[in-house]
């Protein structure tokens, strides 16, 4: 597992442009699933058995990222737009990569920071030349581990892209469920892969798999979840009041299998189950949340406890018949 977060983690990937991480988890789903397509958009699904209720589980495979959109005059220094949702707070002195394979450090203009217009990427190279305008770039950053803890860029939302690919592993194809799982695309700007592969496959039921913020830093926002306890099971978002049934069929499951759970109740941001339920005539959804500090940071960190938790729920989820 965690050569496989090291590896997706790592891999360059911003909405829109998620062809490499694509072509990443591709490798490791084949030989897992009966069969794997890529739709219109460029959601990655892998089907896992067949008959009984149709379970859609959705992880976005895109990173916060941004786009070289103006070079100012004469000069290697780049001004840019999100792809996604930056944190100004935490932009200065950090290194991007672009798509051609430039390497630029994000700065900020003396007494700014309040607004993208403040800040610029430098990519002079010594040499007076410059990555083009329209240039999409993700962020750089090694993965490290702390002990039981993993600290790394993107794990919103790799790491669930790994309890996804883990728990079809411990499928290994047995499920009395048809089960497809979609490592969608530009959740980061508006939840659209999800969409898609919604109306796609059609699901009874929707999950996704995604992180979540907590509540055990020193001075942070109060919120009953924390690293090391469990499996976060989603309550509410802004987004999705998950139904009932869905939310009872995850606490069972975890209080059959002894997995340590919480529940999670998020006062900002949803996920991909928020567009998988208003599809087609409204679709029961719910959420495995992993939880994570420092979001939308090149430090993003979570436990490998949690991790490990998310992949045996999951797992056990598909792993039974679907009563709801």
């Amino acid at each position: 597992m965690i050569e496989l977060t090291k590896k997706l983690v790592e891999c360059w990937g911003p909405p829109g442009y998620e062809h490499r991480i694509r072509g990443l988890i591709h490798d490791e789903a084949r030989g897992l699933a009966d069969e794997i397509w890529t739709d219109g958009l460029g959601n990655l699904i892998c089907r896992v058995g067949s008959g009984g209720k149709k379970v859609l589980v959705a992880a976005h495979m895109d990173e916060i990222g941004l786009m070289a959109n103006y070079q100012e005059p004469d000069s290697g220094y780049l001004r840019f737009s999100s792809l996604g949702g930056l944190r100004n707070d935490t932009l200065n002195g950090n290194r991007v990569l672009f798509e051609d394979g430039t390497i630029g450090v994000i700065a900020v203009h003396t007494g700014g920071g309040k607004s993208l217009g403040d800040f610029y990427i430098d990519v002079q190279d010594g040499n007076g030349s410059a990555t083009r305008v329209g240039q999409p770039a993700g962020f750089l950053r090694e993965m490290q581990l702390r002990g039981e803890r993993i600290i790394a860029k993107s794990l919103d939302d790799r790491i669930g892209c790994v309890v996804a690919i883990e728990a079809m592993r411990k499928l290994a194809g047995k499920t009395p469920n048809e089960c497809y799982f979609a490592f969608t695309v530009q959740e980061e700007v508006g939840l659209r892969g999800a969409r898609t592969a919604a109306q796609g496959v059609q699901p009874d039921i929707g999950i996704a798999i995604d992180v979540t913020g907590s509540g055990d830093q020193i001075r942070g926002r109060k919120m009953h979840i924390k690293l090391g306890a469990g499996a976060a099971i989603k309550v509410h978002d802004p987004g999705l009041v998950v139904p009932v049934s869905i939310k009872n069929w995850m606490i069972a499951r975890c209080q059959a299998d002894g997995i340590p759970y919480q529940l999670e109740l998020l006062a900002g941001g949803t996920t991909d189950a928020s567009a998988i339920q208003l599809t087609q005539a409204g679709v029961p959804s719910g959420c495995i949340s992993i939880p994570t500090r420092y979001l939308h940071t090149t430090s993003e960190t979570v436990d490998i406890g949690d991790v490990r938790a998310c992949i045996d729920l999951l797992a056990g989820l598909l792993a039974n018949p679907i009563a709801v």
